[in-house]
């Protein structure tokens, strides 16, 4: 059963049996080597100024296969970078992206299994545990965080899933109370601001699918010719 936090709960998750009081494990985590999983630039401000606020010192780790089609992924990993460039965050990327996977993946998936959001949280935050597990870094958490638009249960319960598999640790963080602010900051950073949540499905299902293919450089509004 996936645990319940409360909006202001701080809480580690990972490979401990801590048996000590709330407020000493609070104390703990306020400093230490996170890496910091980004989505997009915009969901990228308001995580990065938080964190750094509370004395953490973050790598930030761009990998998002699920964002198509190839046009899209590098305005956001362009944007990611602009963000961490102007926060002073490291910065590295998987430059992966993968429609036909997504697809494919989504195609073969029975009604009983769980939905292709669960899935694309499964795949990616099972490479960023590893990351961090492979770059010595203790503790890992993502921007998707922010997002009032995702499951956030649902990707509590899959982070907890990959900390325990690659003994590492997840920091939670509700960072959503700062989602807006963070949308402004992204503004007056002139981050480029998506319209759908990233997979070439969400696109076709966006209420903005006319006016996003018109971005798309070479797209006479059909998925084909943009993957």
């Amino acid at each position: 059963m996936t645990k319940t936090h409360d909006k202001d709960e701080v809480q580690m998750i990972g490979n401990t049996q801590d048996r000590r009081t709330p407020d000493l494990v609070r104390e703990e985590i306020r400093v230490g080597e996170v890496l910091l999983h980004i989505c997009c630039g915009p969901c990228a401000e308001w995580p990065i100024a938080s964190l750094k606020q509370e004395g953490f010192s973050l790598t930030a780790y761009f990998y998002n296969p699920n964002i198509h089609p190839l046009f899209e992924h590098r305005r956001r990993l362009n944007g990611a970078k602009t963000v961490c460039s102007l926060q002073d965050v490291p910065f590295f990327s998987d430059d992966s992206c993968e429609p036909e996977r997504w697809i494919a993946m989504s195609e073969k998936r029975s009604p009983e299994e769980e939905g292709r959001c669960a899935m694309c949280y499964r795949i990616r935050m099972d490479r960023v545990a590893a990351e961090a597990k492979a770059r010595g870094i203790p503790m890992f958490t993502t921007s998707l965080l922010v997002s009032p638009y995702q499951s956030h249960e649902k990707l509590i319960e899959v982070c907890e899933e990959a900390a325990l598999r690659y003994d590492v640790k997840f920091l939670y963080r509700d960072f959503r109370p700062g989602f807006r602010e963070g949308q402004k900051m992204a503004r007056e950073h002139g981050v480029y601001r998506q319209k759908y949540c990233g997979c070439i499905l969400s696109l076709e299902e966006s209420d903005f699918r006319e006016k996003i293919y018109r971005d798309f450089e070479g797209s006479i509004g059909a998925t084909t010719t943009v993957l």
